[in-house]
């Protein structure tokens, strides 16, 4: 099957502005890909207006990222915690809808970095938690024609879900249509004992797959049976996009909150368009456009800039 292939903004800049989104969109469009991935750090760091216009004019469709900073919380958290959290997910939906991203997904339970042990009865607690406080905004999202996917973060970057089997128990309640789970290999690649089994399970839950290599970086350049892989999301149906998510070690903030100590890639560039070009000829197909040449692509384009959230 062939998939959509995106790119987050993230392996560039962090947080995504208009500015930013101007110059990177005609960038990734004219290597070759379909799809570019906007992370909703802080609302109103861009304009989805602005956004929806440019990728129009572009070529390009949109996912986004829904982020869960400091202080956004649906479980073991005040009302009002809870309640803040929960608009701040409709503004999410609301951006998704106006730039036509048929889904955001992110951690949408608590926030990133929070980790905290529980015995199984608390966990179970804290699951039906979860589904009363997403309850309201995937009704939400679905008026609007957006669905949610929930990720599982690896056991460093929280304590709640960590696979594809404990959200799948943890979202039963909630319908598949309008709450799935977003799949992210790098999480996978430490919480899964097996990739392709675990993408079986999660089987019509996928809502949404981020892709980079076991340790951030260009997808291909790593140990991932990745042939298998394409085969369990074939099996399942899965026929969303696949963005490749990293992130860049020029930004101070970002960096520390992905842990990105080193370069992942010859250039943030190469690392876009090196995955890019592996993924479509995993797909059986060629990249067409002007991407820069493999592991010789283009410095970073955008200044270390501040990141107000967690990226994920």
């Amino acid at each position: 099957m062939r998939r959509a292939l995106g790119v987050s903004t993230w392996v560039w800049t962090s947080p995504l502005t208009d500015a930013a989104l101007a110059e990177i969109a005609p960038r990734v469009r004219g290597w070759g890909f379909d799809t570019v991935e906007l992370p909703v750090e802080r609302v109103g760091d861009w304009s989805p207006e602005r956004a929806a216009r440019l990728l129009d004019t572009e070529g390009l469709s949109a996912t986004v990222a829904l982020v869960m900073g400091p202080g956004r919380e649906l479980v073991a958290a005040d009302r009002a915690t809870v309640a803040a959290t929960r608009d701040y997910l409709r503004r999410v939906v609301d951006a998704a809808a106006t730039v036509g991203a048929p889904v955001i997904a992110g951690p949408a339970y608590s926030s990133v970095g929070r980790t905290w042990p529980m015995t199984d009865r608390e966990r179970d607690t804290h699951y039906a938690e979860l589904v009363e406080g997403l309850a309201p905004v995937a009704e939400y999202a679905s008026a609007a024609g957006v669905r949610i996917a929930v990720e599982p973060l690896n056991r460093y970057e929280t304590s709640l879900l960590n696979t594809v089997d404990q959200a799948s128990h943890a979202l039963a309640g909630l319908p598949p249509e309008t709450c799935g789970i977003a799949l992210d290999l790098y999480h996978m690649n430490i919480e899964e004992t097996g990739l392709p089994a675990a993408i079986r399970r999660a089987g019509e839950r996928i809502g949404h797959v981020q892709v980079s290599a076991n340790d951030r970086g260009a997808p291909g350049a790593d140990h991932l049976d990745w042939p298998a892989i394409q085969g369990a999301l074939d099996a399942v149906g899965y026929g969303g996009p696949l963005v490749i998510e990293s992130f860049t070690a020029g930004n101070a903030t970002i960096a520390t909150a992905a842990s990105v100590w080193r370069p992942l890639a010859a250039s943030q560039d190469a690392l876009a368009a090196d995955g890019l070009a592996f993924l479509r000829g995993l797909q059986g197909g060629a990249v067409e456009g002007d991407a820069p040449p493999r592991g010789r692509g283009g410095g970073n384009p955008h200044p270390a800039t501040s990141a107000g959230n967690e990226p994920t």
